[in-house]
């Protein structure tokens, strides 16, 4: 039990340096190039990249996690990570929309294959006959959002303070360390398996698996479709917020969105949720969006609709998060889970790829109300689609073919 809750720990630390950075360089990004003139759209195209290899990502890194051990693509990921930050500090000259896209595309890379293998790690070090998978993958998610929330804060705050590339520099700096530390205290080969797996074996035959990374899809495309441009650019622009003050608000908002998630096993009162769990949230979740888009066009106070909408919208979402980011290892079999990982990300990048463009695009063309009626036809996608998961979390795998 010690040396489990050991190596549990070890993978949370890396991946809460990890998350750090990836939500500074996001926020730095969309501000740091809309300062430079970039219109919300051509902000929203150099994530392109970023997150169309996070699909490609995800379905390659089950593989290659169950083939050579998910500590180490975790360690490959950190090093990505620390290269695409030295890639931005380059002069402003070079940072044409091709060269910051394919820095993003490694960030991209980087990013998923650290989620995938910490994620995953989680299934091989836990048993969930106690309930401890909900408990420590909530925690991690959980804690994982909180920092990402403070990577936001970071990132923007570096940047009205001090300038773009020392803060690059402070955080390739300060992850390298930690893949220092993380290298030396995990073992080798968590996570593979004794077969060598075959590439084909990432698509899933369970259709539990399936059906969850459908709805997945939707449930991230739904918050990002608002989130990553739209909200931010409205902040400053129409509202007149600072850098700091756009940074600090949605920091914040991502910190309590991450200890939801954390505490989500307790606020639902449940150690094993199913289906029925995923698609409430899912249909709950889609009002709020929803009734955000008609307080703004019913001309009532922005500020108060805006924050008002966004605390309860976190709350919702990160409960259903956190019951998805649990399914998807309860429906997993241990020698499959990687895999099965992989490709349910994959799903949630290309959800997160739909949002992001969209977030952009429609931002330009309908306004944050247009994003939002988006955001709440998403999240009916998502509860439809969840209509096809077994109520229960222990019911997913008997229909399931044999692997091979």
């Amino acid at each position: 039990m010690q040396e489990q809750l050991r190596h549990y720990l070890t993978i949370t630390a890396g991946y809460w340096s990890f998350t750090i950075t990836d939500g500074a360089i996001r926020m730095l990004v969309v501000l740091y190039f809309h300062q430079l003139g970039y219109s919300p759209f051509e902000v929203a195209m150099l994530f392109l990249f970023y997150e169309f290899f996070g699909i490609v990502t995800n379905l390659v890194g089950g593989w290659l996690g169950a083939r050579i051990g998910l500590n180490r693509t975790m360690h490959i990921g950190m090093a990505m990570q620390i290269g695409a930050l030295a890639m931005l500090t380059v002069p402003d000259a070079m940072l044409s929309v091709a060269y910051v896209m394919f820095a993003q595309a490694i960030s991209g890379i980087a990013k998923d294959l650290n989620k995938m293998s910490a994620k995953a790690s989680v299934k091989t070090i836990a048993k969930d006959a106690d309930g401890k998978l909900f408990k420590w993958v909530a925690a991690l998610t959980g804690s994982k959002n909180a920092l990402k929330g403070a990577g936001f804060f970071i990132g923007a705050a570096l940047l009205e303070w001090s300038d773009f590339r020392t803060t690059l520099w402070i955080l390739s700096g300060t992850l390298a360390a930690m893949f220092v530390i993380t290298l030396v205290l995990l073992p080798s080969g968590i996570g593979k398996t004794k077969a060598k797996a075959k590439f084909t074996q990432v698509f899933s035959n369970t259709p539990a698996i399936n059906w969850l990374s459908a709805a997945r899809f939707f449930l991230f495309g739904s918050r990002d479709v608002w989130f990553v441009v739209g909200l931010p650019v409205f902040l400053y622009e129409v509202l007149g917020w600072s850098f700091t003050q756009v940074g600090g608000f949605m920091a914040l908002w991502i910190i309590g969105y991450g200890f939801v998630q954390a505490v989500a096993p307790k606020l639902i009162r449940a150690s094993h949720p199913g289906g029925r769990s995923a698609r409430l949230l899912a249909f709950a979740l889609a009002l709020i969006p929803a009734g955000i888009a008609l307080g703004l066009g019913n001309e009532f106070d922005a500020e108060a609709v805006i924050i008002g909408g966004l605390l309860l919208f976190g709350a919702v979402f990160a409960i259903n998060s956190s019951v998805h980011s649990y399914l998807i290892l309860a429906y997993s079999d241990h020698d499959r889970v990687a895999m099965n990982v992989g490709f349910y990300y994959m799903a949630n990048a290309g959800g997160r790829l739909a949002g992001t463009v969209l977030s952009g695009l429609i931002y330009q063309t309908q306004g944050l109300e247009g994003c939002l009626w988006w955001s709440s036809g998403f999240l009916v996608a998502a509860g439809v689609l969840s209509l096809k998961l077994p109520p229960k979390s222990a019911d997913a795998r008997l229909g399931a073919p044999e692997q091979r």
